[in-house]
């Protein structure tokens, strides 16, 4: 049952949202199509540059992030104080940025901007979209798809029209859900390690290590946009030990079976290891409208209108001292 967006995601308000978009049809639109035998692969890359372009001009941080070849996954933080900081020339500037015209010149981009800015009702709507969820995945995803209907020389949908969207209400439920966008390559068996899993935040953390070591201690933050904000209190070492050790646990080769001891920032999660496995799965299974303990669910169907959400059987097995 489809439902009002404004009802989990209130409009002007801070959260943390995973979102996932899927292709029309399920298509493998966006990598090697097995029946045609026709290669979208490139596509792929065209969505993480268009995220990374994005991620420059929203008031948003992004958590994590996994490019399928028939989805897309994002974990993604609204910060609508960021956006009610910048003065109403930045707004304009970043809104003329999001929508260029090909025939403008730097003196027709000014004008431009001196002219919305002479407009405070209208700034105050670009303001509150450059914050918007909707807004932010409207942007992304109808680039992409004219890109790719001017390729195959056809017209239609691209994507799904309505993205699935998760509110993710403490820590634990951020983390889980970057890890379950980060090890989708893995659970799909399309690679064995993190280092392959292409178009992903974990591939790109690592990167970023590799070209500087020091990295690796600084803390857990955003792999783009706004930085310096909600980082989760580990450092991007800890997070790439634990998401590896998890990804051992959910392979599919594996069957669950516990190969080595947890890593020590596991602790931080609850005495169980097996119950942050368990969460990481519940992301796409259990949980549906909102992640988080059954007293945060509970909070968050009330301010829906609601008397539950989907989930609140897992949130409490999760906190089970024999939970699996």
């Amino acid at each position: 049952m489809t439902y009002p967006r404004c009802q989990l995601v209130p409009p002007g308000a801070p959260g943390t949202y995973h979102c996932v978009s899927r292709c029309v049809r399920r298509a493998f639109l966006c990598g090697q199509d097995a029946y045609s035998g026709r290669s979208f692969e490139h596509r792929r890359q065209w969505v993480e540059d268009r995220l990374q372009a994005l991620a420059e001009l929203f008031a948003v941080a992004v958590w994590g992030y996994a490019v399928m070849s028939n989805h897309l996954h994002l974990v993604v933080q609204l910060l609508p104080e960021v956006a009610a900081g910048w003065s109403d020339a930045e707004v304009a500037e970043r809104w003329l940025r999001l929508f260029p015209r090909a025939e403008d010149t730097e003196a027709l981009h000014q004008q431009r901007i001196q002219a919305l800015t002479g407009q405070p009702e209208r700034i105050a709507t670009l303001r509150a979209r450059l914050a918007d969820l909707s807004w932010l995945m409207r942007c992304l995803s109808e680039p992409i798809a004219r890109r790719a209907n001017r390729e195959d020389q056809c017209t239609g949908r691209f994507w799904e029209g309505r993205y699935h969207c998760q509110a993710l209400l403490d820590d634990r439920a951020v983390l889980a859900a970057m890890a379950y966008a980060d090890l989708n390559p893995v659970r799909a068996r399309l690679c064995e390690t993190l280092a392959e899993a292409a178009h992903t935040s974990a591939k790109r953390r690592l990167a970023e290590i590799e070209q500087t070591p020091a990295q690796s201690r600084s803390a857990l933050g955003p792999i783009m946009g706004v930085s310096g904000r909600g980082v989760l209190g580990l450092n991007q070492a800890e997070y790439l030990q634990l998401l590896d050790w998890t990804g051992r646990q959910l392979h599919p080769g594996k069957h669950g079976v516990i190969d080595g001891p947890a890593p020590p920032t596991l602790a931080r999660f609850g005495p169980n290891p097996q119950q942050w496995t368990r969460q990481v799965q519940a992301v796409g299974s259990d949980f549906h409208r909102a992640i988080g303990s059954v007293e945060q669910l509970l909070e968050k169907a009330r301010a829906m209108g609601q008397r539950w959400l989907q989930g609140i059987g897992a949130a409490r097995g999760l906190t089970a001292p024999e939970a699996i």
